[in-house]
């Protein structure tokens, strides 16, 4: 029940959208998806292969950002929980290493985000748990510190 009648954030200067906060994606919302499948196609092979790091790297270039692609969004989050699922928790360390900040950034987006989503498809909250962890050993508290301040989601 809101309180309020009028939004007074519509009269508010420094309000800031949604589709402010990154660059707007020129390409298309069926465009980005069909990337996003591919991606996933991508990722597939590459764990296939065995090259669990190549996997979390293809996964996290360029994820999809802005209004109007939350299926893309959603099978990007797919794509990552099936890579955090497939590893071995003696490897985590070394193919977190491997990562650059801006991506293990972004992972650590994508933890948060499988965290609030409970009983989602194949998130297992003690796999994310875990990730988060070693994320947090190898990366540090700066890392979640970015992540919460960054409006930006995922």
């Amino acid at each position: 029940m809101s309180l309020r009648k009028i939004d007074i954030d519509a009269y508010d200067e420094d309000v800031l959208l949604e589709g402010e906060l990154c660059e707007p994606d020129p390409r298309s919302p069926a465009q980005v998806l069909s990337d996003a499948k591919q991606k996933q196609a991508a990722v597939r092979s590459t764990l296939a292969k065995g090259d669990i790091p190549g996997a979390l790297v293809i996964a996290l270039d360029s994820t999809p950002c802005g209004p109007n692609v939350e299926e893309a969004k959603n099978l990007t989050l797919q794509t990552i929980v099936s890579i955090l699922n497939s590893t071995k928790s003696s490897e985590i360390n070394n193919v977190l290493k491997a990562l650059s900040q801006d991506a293990q950034d972004t992972l650590m987006k994508y933890l948060y985000k499988g965290m609030g989503m409970p009983g989602w498809g194949d998130v297992s909250g003690s796999v994310l748990l875990g990730w988060h962890e070693k994320l947090t050993e190898v990366a540090g508290t700066g890392c979640i510190v970015r992540v919460m301040t960054d409006r930006r989601t995922v």
